[in-house]
């Protein structure tokens, strides 16, 4: 048998526990409050050991009409599956869930590169920012198939 005081605090604990919206990631939800993910030292080397690519990270240019994402390929092995141009590079912008794509103008194609990767090489790619809708320190998801890197805008 449980007492009233015993049920009434189970009660508020099940009332003041935060409940997930749905769109934080997995490793968000475990992170206690006050750990900033993407400056944690083994957050800036998983891409490196996964992918074998280092992300160097993402600018506003163009009058902040575009976006550059740069990245370093360590691996080229590990690296083949972000080149794949079956994969649709996307940026997803984390406060709105607003994602943004590669443009493809008619005469250059789109503005990423999709040839094999080199090792040591440093590669980009360009996303449309639309009335310069993403800030400088937005923070911002570039997603190309299974890989996914969480950056600051610049």
């Amino acid at each position: 048998m449980v007492s009233l005081a015993a049920a009434a605090s189970l009660a508020m604990v099940f009332l003041l526990s935060p409940v997930s919206s749905g769109t934080a990631t997995s490793a968000e939800a475990l992170a206690p409050a006050n750990v900033d993910l993407l400056n944690h030292p083994r957050y800036k080397t998983r891409n490196k050991r996964k992918w074998g690519i280092e992300v160097a990270g993402i600018r506003r240019v163009a009058m902040g009409y575009m976006l550059v994402f740069r990245y370093h390929v360590i691996d080229d092995e590990k690296a083949k599956p972000v080149f794949l141009r079956k994969h649709k590079p996307r940026l997803i912008h984390e406060r709105t869930g607003a994602e943004f794509i590669v443009p493809s103008p008619q005469k250059t194609g789109p503005l990423r590169n999709s040839n094999l990767p080199h090792e040591g090489r440093i590669y980009w790619m360009a996303f449309g920012n639309p009335w310069g809708f993403v800030q400088q320190g937005d923070r911002v998801t570039v997603v190309i198939g299974d890989f996914r890197a969480d950056l600051v805008v610049q």
